[in-house]
C-alpha cells in the first residue's frame, strides 16, 4: 500500500476545499452557470426609483424570483422590468405587478398579485396592470404645502 507524504495528502485536501468554494460562490452569486429553473416575464412601469437587477419577486410574501434586465422602451416612454420567475410559480393574465419597499427606507422589490383568471401566461409574456412606486418625498413634499386631501 502506497504511503503517501503529509504535504501531497494537504494538497489534496486544500484543492476540494477551494473547488467546493468555487461552487459553493457560483451558485450564491447566482450566476447562471448551472441549470437555470426560471423563466421570463416582463411588465413596464412609469417609474422603477430604487429597484435594480436582483431584487426580489414576492408574491404572497415569499420570495418567487428575481429581477432580471431593467430597460427603457424609448417608443412607450415606460421601463421595463424583465421577472425571473422560479419554475412551478403560476402566474395569470391578470396578475398585478407592483413596486414596494421593505419597510420604510428600505430595498425595493415587485411584489405580484397572481390573478386568478385561468389563462397563464406564458414564458417571455407581460404582465400588463402595474402599479410604479410611492414616492415618500413626494408625499411629505405635498403634505407641507397642502396639497393632501382630508
Amino acid at each position: 500500500m502506497p504511503r503517501y507524504s503529509k504535504e501531497s495528502v494537504v494538497g489534496l485536501f486544500m484543492l476540494a476545499g477551494l473547488a467546493c468554494i468555487g461552487v459553493l460562490t457560483l451558485q450564491l452569486g447566482d450566476l447562471g452557470l448551472f441549470a437555470d429553473d426560471t423563466y421570463p416575464l416582463t411588465a413596464q412601469f412609469n417609474r422603477v426609483t430604487g429597484l435594480r437587477p436582483g431584487s426580489a419577486v414576492v408574491m404572497h410574501g415569499l420570495e418567487i424570483g428575481r429581477v432580471g434586465r431593467l430597460t427603457l422602451d424609448s417608443e412607450q416612454r415606460f421601463a421595463v422590468v424583465e421577472l425571473k420567475i422560479r419554475r412551478g410559480i403560476r402566474v395569470y393574465d391578470d396578475a398585478i405587478a407592483s413596486i414596494q419597499t421593505e419597510g420604510l427606507i428600505g430595498d425595493r422589490y415587485v411584489s405580484i398579485d397572481p390573478g386568478g383568471s385561468g389563462t397563464l401566461l406564458e414564458p417571455g409574456e407581460r404582465i400588463l396592470e402595474t402599479q410604479s412606486p410611492t414616492e415618500i418625498m413626494d408625499l411629505v413634499g405635498r403634505y407641507a404645502f397642502g396639497d393632501v386631501k382630508k
